[in-house]
């Protein structure tokens, strides 16, 4: 008896779309049915010919969406319409900070040879190290120089230095300040000629072959201390916090600026009180960081003015109101911005403020006039 004749398998389409890496979610109710998938395509397609009305960033975002769209014309018309945005649509979404990670290093993909753009999203800090990396490989030198002067990237993602050597734009000179700076912060690269010279430029012939103890790695750490990476664990107990801290001093500025994007919050909360800039502004800038912990800084009259000024210089975070007030109160907090605070609070805060000894004069003062000068009746009321 001959084998069965199995079935033929069913034919695969050309194209396996992958799946967007976020939802609608961001978008107005009445507007998600233009990106969601199960939507007629002709209000899908709507969308991906930019005749939704959407504010500038939400209709980038909506482009990249539909990108993984199931339909191959979907796709074709959102890829072509975010290739050719005009400025208007374009700056104020390269710009914002709250697009999300994946739209911006895509962004950074279609526009990266436009150097305008590159510009604004390089410095966008949302904008995905590894979508610099790529970038700082064959930018011109204008941007290159903006890339090896964000200590933060170079510090937390160490292919942007290959890169940026790589980079036949590269002059000497940045490299080695680029370079010469990452060895001092403490990285490694013994795979970079560049910061093999570096290293004996700084610390003389025997770093070729023997380079600097750099201390624990954040890895190290994290393998070591497995807790520390879970938000949800539970505090540490004094003795193992201890330990922890203890491995936190003996680590290099690079390392602790990787632990802070990847250690929890109680990492954070110990790195946030770093001596070093470049590691506190790391933990404040952490994308795990909660809206409680920047209230809990904000209101910390001993933070570090680095911590802070990203606080206040922060428009999602100065829009909510808790933050805001806490940010009034804090001595810390520029008195022209502590003014511009005051102005917005509730008539309620207003007076406590008027009454709080605690807080700075010139906010105590400010706050007595503003409530003077609303109880006081006016001279066409008498």
């Amino acid at each position: 008896m001959s084998d069965p004749i199995e079935p033929e398998a069913p034919l695969l389409e050309a194209t396996v779309v992958a799946e967007c890496p976020f939802n609608a979610d961001f978008l107005p109710p009445d507007k998600r049915k233009h990106v969601e998938p199960k939507a007629p395509v002709p209000l899908r397609m709507m969308a991906a010919k930019g005749l939704v009305p959407l504010a500038p960033s939400d209709k980038i975002a909506a482009l990249f969406m539909l990108t993984y769209d199931p339909d191959q014309g979907v796709r074709d018309a959102a890829a072509k319409a975010a290739a050719s945005q005009p400025d208007v649509i374009l700056a104020p979404a390269l710009r914002d900070e709250r697009v999300k990670a994946p739209v911006l290093g895509w962004l950074l993909t279609l526009y990266g040879t436009n150097d305008a753009y590159a510009e604004m999203l390089i410095l966008n800090a949302g904008t995905p190290d590894e979508s610099v990396a790529t970038v700082a490989a064959t930018c011109s030198l204008k941007i290159l120089e903006i890339i090896g002067q964000n200590q933060l990237r170079i510090l937390r993602h160490d292919d942007i230095i290959r890169q940026l050597v790589a980079n036949p734009n590269a002059t000497p000179a940045l490299i080695d300040s680029v370079c010469d700076f990452a060895v001092r912060s403490g990285v490694g690269l013994a795979d970079v000629q560049a910061m093999t010279d570096a290293r004996v430029r700084l610390y003389g012939p025997q770093a070729a072959e023997s380079p600097p103890d750099i201390g624990p790695t954040a890895d190290e750490v994290l393998h070591e201390f497995e807790e520390i990476a879970d938000e949800g664990a539970a505090p540490m107990e004094e003795g193992k916090r201890m330990s922890v801290s203890q491995k936190i001093m003996k680590m290099s500025v690079s390392e602790k600026v990787k632990l802070a994007n990847m250690g929890n919050k109680e990492i954070r909360g110990i790195l946030l009180r770093d001596s070093n800039r470049l590691v506190a502004v790391a933990a404040v800038r952490s994308q795990r960081i909660t809206d409680g912990e920047i209230l809990i800084q904000a209101n910390n009259k001993t933070a570090s003015d680095d911590v802070l000024r990203v606080i206040y210089h922060d428009r999602e975070w100065t829009k909510q109101y808790p933050i805001k007030l806490a940010l009034v109160r804090n001595p810390k907090t520029p008195q022209a911005l502590a003014m511009k605070f005051l102005g917005s609070l509730r008539d309620s805060d207003v007076k406590g403020l008027s009454r709080d000894k605690n807080v700075p004069n010139i906010v105590q003062q400010m706050a007595r006039k503003m409530i003077e000068k609303k109880e006081t009746p006016k001279k066409d009321d008498k």
